[in-house]
């Protein structure tokens, strides 16, 4: 994470643990390439380690908005899921549904970094709750932040690269974005 800078451009510090994140057969690791079409619908298999009882928030985020070079839209968050029992995601809260990777035409790699904190408690969060089918209020977010406001540990990590391939058009229609 530090020879990407996802470390200091997103986290303070690199996680202790390791997501293991699979979207099908193909596993994320540490900066690996794959393709906006390879990751398109949400991973089949998550986990991280748990302690009993705990729960968690997972964020997968781009801080390449709308490109590495010039990342004025840093962070543009695609997914958010707070109060997650263990690493079982699908009785967690969803603040931001699932979006797969859009990098624009032109932009280069961009860097898709999946953090896991664990929580205080049961939290009651007043961010508005975004569908995967819109874009709004996803630019300009900072995890960084939101993990302060909460009181969240750093538990886990992990993250992938990707660039523009024709699903990206998809992904920009799904969000309403322009081509």
């Amino acid at each position: 994470m530090e020879q990407h800078q996802v470390v200091p451009d997103v986290l303070d510090e690199v996680p202790p643990e390791v997501i293991q994140i699979k979207y099908g057969e193909v596993e994320v690791s540490n900066g690996n390439v794959l393709t906006p079409t390879q990751v398109f619908s949400p991973p089949t298999h998550m986990s991280w380690p748990t302690k009993e009882n705990a729960l968690y928030t997972l964020c997968m985020t781009d801080p390449d908005a709308p490109s590495r070079q010039e990342p004025k839209f840093r962070e543009f968050h695609h997914w958010l899921v707070v109060n997650i029992p263990g690493s079982d995601l699908a009785s967690g809260n969803v603040l931001s549904g699932y979006v797969g990777s859009g990098p624009p035409k032109g932009t280069g790699l961009h860097r898709y970094v999946f953090i896991v904190y664990e929580q205080p408690g049961a939290l009651e969060c007043d961010e508005p709750i975004i569908s995967k089918n819109s874009a709004d209020h996803r630019r300009s977010f900072s995890i960084r932040k939101f993990a302060a406001k909460y009181n969240l540990r750093l538990c886990a990590g992990n993250f992938y690269q990707a660039e523009y391939d024709p699903t990206t058009d998809l992904v920009h229609k799904q969000l309403g974005l322009r081509k």
